[in-house]
């Protein structure tokens, strides 16, 4: 299970309007139980509709801050301009933690459509994703 407040969503909500016509990107920081503590948003440096790519800058100092003050990177989110919020098979080829989050945003959806998913070994497992205030 993912939780997010829902404040962090709409952070994650707008970071992937603002990409349009590009897909939107960004890291979540937080718990290892899965409750979110930061939305790291990125600019989507791949700068395609199809792709994403966390911008290095972003992912270097990500990882200071988790190094320095004891975070632990728990995943990434990104949006799907024309598609459901599911991974692709470039996601799943992708997905570089088994232990991470894998949100989605579908902005072909009205409205959007947010959705969390774990890749372990190349299956796809979608998971509930809890909203809070």
């Amino acid at each position: 299970m993912l939780t997010l407040t829902t404040s962090q969503r709409e952070t994650i909500l707008a970071t992937c309007v603002r990409a349009l016509p590009n897909e939107g990107c960004g890291l979540l920081l937080g718990s290892p139980e899965g409750v979110v503590s930061d939305v790291i948003p990125s600019e989507n440096v791949a700068d395609s509709a199809k792709i994403y790519e966390i911008d290095p800058k972003v992912l270097l100092s990500t990882f200071r801050r988790v190094d320095h003050d004891g975070l632990t990177l728990v995943g990434v989110f990104h949006s799907h301009t024309h598609s459901e919020a599911y991974p692709s098979p470039t996601d799943v080829g992708q997905a570089p933690d088994p232990t991470w989050h894998y949100v989605l945003v579908s902005l072909a959806a009205r409205p959007a459509q947010v959705r969390s998913f774990r890749v372990i070994d190349g299956r796809v497992n979608e998971e509930t994703l809890s909203i809070e205030d």
